[in-house]
């Protein structure tokens, strides 16, 4: 099976498929480990991660174990306007973790998932990785929500119309019950999950907007279930959301005008 699927890729495909085998929760993988998530043939994965670690988007560690290189690490740092964002995004989302003492993220679409582009974790806080460059599929989050509720129709279809994983029992993964979700989040401009990704967590999430009004992230808060209401956390949520919308544009406005 992993031969005729490999046979299909192309040579890009086959390269992108062994970098994407690389995640938060598989941050360390033999070769075999990356020939079997990536769909390729143990030789063919051999050849590429040879050649991928040469050129140092993959350093080989003394237990013979692979890890994402320097290399990717120096591309990523030209996503400037992320960083920017993270820059601009940091002064609220510390306001907010310091007066609800919780986790508190920044959050942006790549592909089907979220990306952590910051996470600030407090003590005792909900047991649920969103760690700095960490990914979680969009339906199971709640900032991940924001951001597919203010993407376009087509982007809804591709990422609702494919199996969707559960991580709790409590995991929504039926389309129609997402997309009523994500119509409620746009009247409502707010999303609250609970037990999405573990038992007893809820997440609360509001959208972030650039100077030309488009959802470019979301500030998310998870929490235990019995620590505060929803109530007590949309608030401060939504209002993280429109300083750091009116920073950017701030920013944006300080730019053009040189």
């Amino acid at each position: 099976m992993t031969s005729a699927v490999s046979e299909k890729m192309t040579a890009a495909g086959r390269v992108l498929a062994i970098l994407d085998a690389f995640s938060d929760r598989n941050d360390s993988l033999t070769l075999s480990e990356i020939a079997r998530l990536a769909g390729l043939t143990l030789p063919t994965a051999h050849r590429l991660v040879g050649e991928l670690t040469d050129w140092g988007a993959l350093e080989r560690q003394a237990s013979g174990q692979y890890t994402v290189g320097l290399k990717i690490l120096e591309l990523g740092s030209l996503a400037q306007h992320r960083l920017a964002l993270k820059s601009a995004a940091y002064p609220y989302l510390h306001g907010l973790h310091h007066a609800t003492r919780a986790n508190v993220h920044l959050s942006v679409s790549v592909g089907h998932d979220v990306l952590y582009l910051e996470s600030l974790k407090a003590p005792g806080g909900a047991d649920v990785d969103s760690r700095f460059g960490g990914r979680w599929p969009r339906h199971a989050t709640a900032t991940g929500r924001v951001l597919m509720a203010a993407a376009d129709p087509y982007e809804q279809d591709l990422a609702l119309d494919r199996p969707l994983e559960s991580y709790s029992p409590f995991t929504v993964t039926d389309q129609h019950e997402l997309r009523q979700l994500l119509a409620e989040i746009r009247q409502r401009g707010v999303a609250v999950a609970y037990d999405q990704i573990a038992t007893g967590v809820m997440a609360v999430a509001a959208p972030i907007v650039d100077s030309h009004g488009k959802v470019v992230a979301a500030v998310g808060i998870t929490v235990q279930k019995d620590r505060f209401t929803s109530h007590q956390l949309i608030p401060p949520v939504t209002t993280t959301a429109r300083n750091i919308s009116r920073e950017l544009a701030r920013l944006a406005y300080c730019a053009a005008c040189g």
